[in-house]
């Protein structure tokens, strides 16, 4: 285990809270980047004391692997425009960094009034490209994890902690016995 499931509430609740005073006074739409963000999406907004309305985008770039392919696949899109409206960007974690400036890139010629991204977790170690995180959950080593939404083939997505896997190949074997 690398995060437990009271660590990330605190750091969620910390979060909201910040985003919260940040953005007084102001309606937020929150974007959550599918599928891995929707824990962590749903136990943010709710922090988030603001008029606040959601949307998802789907987007993929790992497949069944523990490493980004580098190539970027949206596989869901927005419900409705964006067009002046602040925009924050929930993402599950922050890794090369290629997707999140896909999403961005995409995003701005939508014509927000702003874009503001916030992260559960973030790898600067293996991070290739600079982009703006704006909301860092936590800073995490260059390991693959799983747990709290993040998954490894679409599964231990539920698990309610954020672990470390070491071998891929044993844990989907583990679970097959």
């Amino acid at each position: 285990m690398l995060l437990s499931a009271e660590d990330i509430a605190e750091r969620v609740r910390e979060l909201g809270a910040q985003i919260t005073h940040d953005f007084a006074g102001q309606p937020l739409h929150a974007i959550g980047v599918l599928k891995g963000c929707f824990m962590f999406m749903t136990d943010l907004v709710r922090e988030i004391d603001l008029d606040c309305s959601i949307d998802f985008l789907g987007v993929s770039s790992y497949g069944s692997r523990t490493e980004s392919s580098g190539v970027v696949r949206t596989t869901h899109d927005l419900s409705a425009p964006i067009a002046g409206k602040h925009v924050l960007l929930i993402e599950d974690i922050v890794d090369t960094g290629l997707t999140m400036k896909y999403l961005i890139d995409n995003l701005q010629t939508r014509r927000p009034a702003s874009i503001t991204v916030c992260t559960l977790l973030h790898k600067p170690s293996n991070q290739k490209i600079e982009v703006p995180v704006h909301y860092v959950g936590f800073t995490i080593p260059n390991k693959f994890v799983i747990g709290y939404g993040l998954d490894y083939a679409e599964r231990f997505r539920n698990l309610p902690y954020i672990g470390v896997v070491t071998n891929a190949a044993a844990l989907i074997a583990d679970e097959e016995e």
